[in-house]
Parts: C-alpha cells; structure tokens; sequence
C-alpha cells in the first residue's frame, strides 16, 4: 500500500484526505521511505527538514478530520526548488558563495503553497544560480536522471523533476529562465508548465522578464492545480498582472478542435536527433485527431541566439559582480567563463539586445495571429551524460547550443509546456507546446489530449546504463 502512495497524484491524495481513507501523515511517511530509498542514487536533494515535514503534516491531518482544509492542496507533499526562499531554511542556489543563514522569508510561489497547507519537507538540487540546463555543481555535486541514472535529468530545476519522475513526491516547483522547467520535464518524463511572464508573482531576480515560478509534476491536471495556486496575488511583485480569477482546472478535458496549430522540428536550428523528431508524430497524431488543424511551418528564430547570450551572459555578470577573488575562484568552471567573457559586454549592447528581444516579442504576437498554439520538440536530443554541461562540444559549445527550443519563449516571455510523449531509446522525450501570452488554458488543454493519448504508465526503475 504505502509504494502505491508514492504514485498517487495530488488531486487523488486530496480526495482521499476528504473522506477520511488516507492520511497526509501516512503519505508523507511513504515519501520520506521513497526518498531515502531513491536519492542516494539521484542526490536529488539539498536539504532535508524531516520534523517541519511531519509537523506540516499532522497539523494537515487535522485540519482534514475537521473538515476544514486550507485549500485543495492541503496536506500534499511539495519539493521545493532551491532558488526560492523558504522562511527558516537557507537560499543555496547551489553555490559556496551563497549564505548559511536561514531566509527570512518566504519566495511568492511558496508564501502560496504554505497557505494552501503544501507540506515543505525538502528543497531540490539546482546548478550554481541556476546558470545552466543539467543539474551539478561544486555545492551539491551530479544530480542524476532516473531513467538512467548514468543520464542528467537535465537542468537547472533538475531536483524537482528527478524527484517527481521518481515516485517522491508529486508536485515539486521550478524556475525557468531559459528552459528551466522544460527542459528536466523533457528529459525526466514528467509534466513542466512555463507560464507567461507576470502570471505567477515572484520576486524579480537577475534575468528580469525571462524568469518565471513555475512546476513540475506527473500529470496535467496537476500542473493545473498548482497553478490555481501559484497565481495567487502578492503585493511584493509589482510586475505581476492582476488576478484573473480562472480556475485552471476548467475546461481541462474540453479539447482542441478547431484550433490552429503550427508545426515546427526545429525552429531553425541544426542539430536535431531525427529520432526525437520522429517520436513527436503520436503528439501530433493525437492532436490532428482531436480536431486541431496542425501545419508545419517554417519558422526560422535562430538569430536570437546572439541576443540571449548578451542577456545571459551580463545578467550572471551582475549577479556576481561584487564577489572577491576567492568567491569567484570557487564557482562552477562553466559559470566563470561565462561571467568573464561578459566583461566586456558595454551598456549599448546590452540595450540593443533587449530591443531585439521585444522585437522577438512582437514578432510571435503577429505569428499568433494566425496560429493559436506552436509545437515543438522540447529538447531536439535525448538526455546525456550526467556531470558534463554538453553532449558535444563540437556541435553543441555552450548550454544554450543543445537547448534552442526553449529560451526563445523565455526572450519573448510566452507560455510553454513540456508534455511527455514516448521514449526514444529508453529515454523519455517531450512536445513542447506553446501558445500566445496569458494562453496557459489553451496549452493546458492541448497537453492533456497528448497526455490522454501517449501516456504509457511506465515508471522508472533507476537502472543505470553506460554513459
């Protein structure tokens, strides 16, 4: 019973709080078995607060047998992404420069989830400052993929996926400023929702308007259910749009008929694994049968590269602009280069890159004019060697070089979502969905037609294979 648990989504574990057959003690004693079980396989976790897990749970259980929950969320085992600020444990972000000492406060996403009664029992692996698409660093070392745990989960929310595609727990959050959430979905096989930039309040960090709050679990309604949360008015992000009110849960299973839907393999770029291409068409399929009218179209975004390598490079830049000399000798190798190549990056260019960026922007405001959704792989590969940060430093140099579907939708601040739709190989792969600003219903709709069709069920069995 209690490995059954382990599987159960959010929805279910509420509903079965409701009538008094389980308990959020006995799930949470079910996660903690799992996680032991299955992190020192994965060192999917940085931080563990076993007694506030159980605290949070029995005053769960309580409330539930009142009959008073604080929300549709209550009692429900949430991982967090070591990102955000969590009132009482510290902010790594999985870097030695970072401090000890406890926040003070907690992040919006998670101020949220701790009114709604979410029980906060960990905080997950993440690269230094989330700088890049795997997971592993000189803080918390190689975070692993479940699939094949010689495999990344991919990065950076890559703790929060390993543990949800592992059985752990069935919602974890995420950020996402280049790909963040898509791309651990993608390569872990779990369910990952990049909202429009200003849905979910958050605190404004480096990267401005291409990081969001956002997460990640095994199904979409789930993702829906979190997101009801999530977008929950706080007064401390000022850029946040006003409360909508939408109940993200609506509509979920109303389908895609009539909707029009663009098709493209690569957006341009080099690089695809035919296979992974290949493996979109029972998405597509599915789509098509649906009633969705999809086209594929030839939508070239590849020369937005150079305008996000400006950002990303001057954003971390910044970011670490007031470390000494032993601060910077400690980071990730990887993220020191970046910093350092961004030294010279002037005022004038890095305006000129955000005007390209809001050109970008407007440019697929007028591509939706004609097209309600895009589609396209998420990540063109299958998940690599875990501990490298490219498969192929020949063909890929940079992060961003194997990642090209995902940061273009971070520059022009759109909603994104990475679905699960087969394997290729024995590894999971994903469609990303995209669609117009504030579109997240629409998105949300067409995930769960390709959930419906494509999902198999299969869990994973932390094999190891040869990397």
């Amino acid at each position: 019973m209690s490995g059954e648990l382990n599987w159960l989504s959010a929805r279910e574990m509420t509903r079965r709080f409701a009538g008094g057959e389980l308990s959020p003690v006995d799930v949470l004693d079910a996660v903690l078995a799992q996680l032991h079980r299955v992190n020192p396989a994965l060192n999917a976790i940085c931080l563990l607060d076993e007694p506030q897990g159980r605290r949070l749970a029995a005053e769960a259980a309580e409330r539930w047998r009142r009959g008073a929950p604080l929300g549709p969320l209550d009692g429900v085992p949430v991982a967090i992404k070591d990102t955000a600020h969590v009132a009482g444990w510290p902010t790594r972000i999985g870097s030695h420069a970072t401090a000890a000492a406890p926040s003070a406060e907690d992040t919006p996403g998670v101020a949220r989830l701790r009114e709604a009664g979410a029980v906060f029992f960990c905080k997950t692996t993440t690269p230094e400052f989330g700088w890049k698409g795997i997971t592993h660093g000189p803080l918390t070392g190689i975070t692993r993929n479940p699939w094949d745990t010689s495999r990344t989960p991919g990065g950076s929310s890559g703790g929060s996926a390993a543990v949800v595609a592992a059985g752990v727990v069935p919602l974890a959050t995420g950020g996402d400023g280049g790909g963040s959430i898509r791309i651990p979905a993608a390569f872990s096989g779990v369910f990952g929702l990049k909202p429009s930039y200003g849905v979910v309040p958050n605190f404004l960090g480096p990267l401005g308007p291409l990081a969001v709050y956002g997460g990640l679990s095994r199904d979409v309604a789930d993702s829906a259910l979190l997101l009801n949360v999530l977008t929950q008015p706080d007064a401390r992000d000022s850029f946040a749009i006003p409360d909508r009110g939408i109940d993200y849960l609506d509509g979920l299973d109303a389908g895609v008929a009539g909707l029009r839907v663009a098709w493209s393999p690569d957006l341009g770029f080099s690089g695809a694994d035919p296979a992974v291409v290949a493996g979109m068409q029972p998405a597509i399929d599915a789509l098509v049968k649906a009633g969705a009218d999809v086209k594929q179209v030839d939508l070239d975004l590849s020369a937005a590269q150079p305008v996000l390598e400006v950002i990303w490079g001057a954003s971390h830049a910044a970011l670490v602009r007031d470390f000494d000399g032993a601060q910077l000798a400690a980071l990730d190798p990887g993220l020191l280069r970046l910093v350092m190549s961004a030294q010279d990056i002037s005022a004038s260019e890095l305006q000129a890159a955000y005007a390209e960026m809001r050109a970008l922007s407007q440019a697929m405001h007028a591509f939706h004019r004609d097209y309600d959704l895009l589609l396209t792989p998420t990540i063109p590969i299958t998940a690599f060697a875990a501990g490298i940060d490219t498969p192929d430093a020949v063909r890929f140099p940079q992060w961003f070089d194997w990642t090209p579907l995902t940061w273009p939708f971070n520059l022009t601040r759109q909603p994104a979502a990475s679905v699960p739709c087969g394997f290729v190989e024995g590894l999971p792969i994903g469609l990303q969905i995209v669609g117009p600003m504030f579109a997240e219903q629409a998105i949300l709709r067409a995930s769960r037609c390709v959930e419906q069709a494509c999902a198999t069920g299969a869990r994973p069995a932390l094999r190891a294979g040869a990397s």
